[in-house]
């Protein structure tokens, strides 16, 4: 393809984009596809020779979009918002055409640099504590995902714990790590990958806000401690996926520093709630956090992937992961007057990720994200009144955020029932959990263009879809 050629495809392709963006509210929100749909329509062998870019375009429309379900809908109410916007998705085709491995400070500058200073700016505008800045002992990265940052925290306080000396040796399986009940999956990963095995992951019971029980962290570890185990690791969340439960960090970090664990706050979702300081309380605690962790890719309007990961001392965490053969020595890493951001991660490449979050923060301004985020959180308690005030439904938690847990009260067949109506329609999606061991209906809103309008008319086919079987 010659530059020419780029130009001209090239516009073709942002013309798709934003007719898309345009009419993605008039799709069938959830892909009707059955199993094995998609793959039926493609050639068994890839083609020999090159096809015009236009057929390319042609089979997007033909085989692939109907296979696609539209995160981008505002009708889109299920698992977490997903967002993405103009400035985010630029942002990201300019990174792809740079095409930088950004590994290195040396191989490429301006990708480190911007990097720590945007997560320097989103520290600020959060209202993180000072330590998370990188003009201090800790400071910010971009991972791809919340997992992954769940994953190195977790590492890194494997590492402190054996005076890094797991490393080297090999996994004590002596370790225990602790979450709550309501706690991610990818924290029980996260203790399979590092060696620690799931079973040395302690389950902290909840309370009725589905809130992990200091209490019962306290005497966890402390049995633990008894029995000659080694604790080294909690992680409270702070809204959880299930419910949007916030767990009490200050009275979690009370206990972690006493008995000299490490402290991760996962905030995935609803950490760009902070964008607002009348939600901060989200974040109270938070002082004695050894890392911390949100998704702008969630809930702030930056498109998959992009996990803003927090420690408070980048010396454990570089001491954990960094390893240096001879051909990625150079001056620069050699003077220690730069930041390489391999030594922070699992992988050792890395993308340019920071651009299209450096895109979004001038686009929209503080302010402009901070009025989006308060408009979905009053969207949410909104929908929490008419659940209220709906003698056939109850509210199954509290909302905090932009999370609403609800149930019909005719039990599990019936809210089955409503979900599967609702997906099967098209017009909106929901998904489920599991609270107090009922069936429970999740309101997630959050998408960058869902309005009073939509969440209304949502509410109308959620009591329509409760009608009789």
């Amino acid at each position: 393809m010659t530059p020419d050629e780029f130009r001209r495809h090239g516009r073709q392709v942002v013309d798709w984009i934003a007719d898309y963006m345009e009419k993605v509210e008039r799709y069938a929100v959830q892909s009707a596809v059955k199993p094995g749909d998609i793959r039926r329509q493609l050639p068994s062998e890839p083609p020999q020779n090159g096809q015009p870019f236009e057929d390319l375009l042609a089979d997007m429309e033909r085989i692939i979009l109907p296979g696609i379900t539209h995160w981008q809908s505002p009708n889109f109410f299920a698992y977490f918002p997903s967002n993405n916007s103009g400035p985010s998705i630029l942002g990201d085709l300019l990174s792809s055409g740079l095409g930088v491995q950004g590994m290195l400070w040396a191989t490429s500058p301006a990708c480190t640099e911007l990097e720590t200073h945007v997560l320097d700016w989103l520290a600020d505008m959060l209202g993180l504590p000072h330590s998370f800045k990188s003009s201090t002992a800790g400071g910010g990265v971009i991972q791809d995902t919340a997992s992954s940052a769940s994953l190195c925290a977790l590492l890194a306080a494997r590492e402190r714990k054996s005076q890094f000396e797991t490393n080297r040796r090999g996994v004590d399986r002596r370790f225990t790590a602790y979450a709550s009940a309501q706690a991610h999956s990818s924290i029980e990963k996260a203790m399979m990958i590092a060696g620690l095995g799931k079973d040395h992951l302690r389950l902290i019971e909840v309370d009725e806000n589905f809130a992990m029980r200091p209490d019962v962290l306290a005497a966890a570890i402390q049995a633990d401690q008894v029995a000659g185990r080694h604790p080294c690791f909690v992680c409270a969340t702070v809204g959880t996926t299930s419910s949007g439960a916030i767990d009490p960090v200050g009275a979690i970090g009370e206990i972690c520093r006493h008995e000299g664990l490490w402290l991760h706050v996962d905030a995935a979702m609803a950490g760009s709630a902070a964008l607002c300081p009348e939600l901060r309380f989200i974040h109270d605690g938070l002082d004695f956090a050894d890392s911390y962790c949100f998704n702008p890719h969630k809930w702030m309007f930056v498109n998959f992937d992009c996990d803003c990961f927090y420690v408070a001392d980048r010396a454990a965490l570089i001491n954990t992961l960094s390893v240096l053969p001879e051909y990625l020595k150079n001056a620069a890493t050699a003077s220690g007057a730069v930041i390489d951001y391999r030594d922070w991660q699992i992988p050792l490449g890395r993308r340019f990720r920071a651009l299209k979050l450096w895109f979004v923060i001038r686009s929209f301004g503080v302010e402009g994200l901070r009025q989006r985020i308060a408009a979905h959180v009053e969207l949410a308690r909104r929908f929490a009144r008419w659940v209220g005030d709906d003698a056939d439904f109850d509210l199954a938690g509290p909302v905090p955020l932009n999370l609403v847990c609800f149930r019909h009260r005719g039990g599990d067949e019936v809210n089955q029932r409503i979900m599967d109506r609702l997906n099967a329609s098209g017009r909106l999606y929901l998904t489920h959990t599991r609270l107090a061991g009922r069936l429970t209906l999740r309101m997630s809103i959050g998408q960058a263009n869902t309005r009073l309008e939509h969440v209304r008319r949502a509410w109308e086919l959620i009591r329509e879809a409760a009608g009789p079987a």
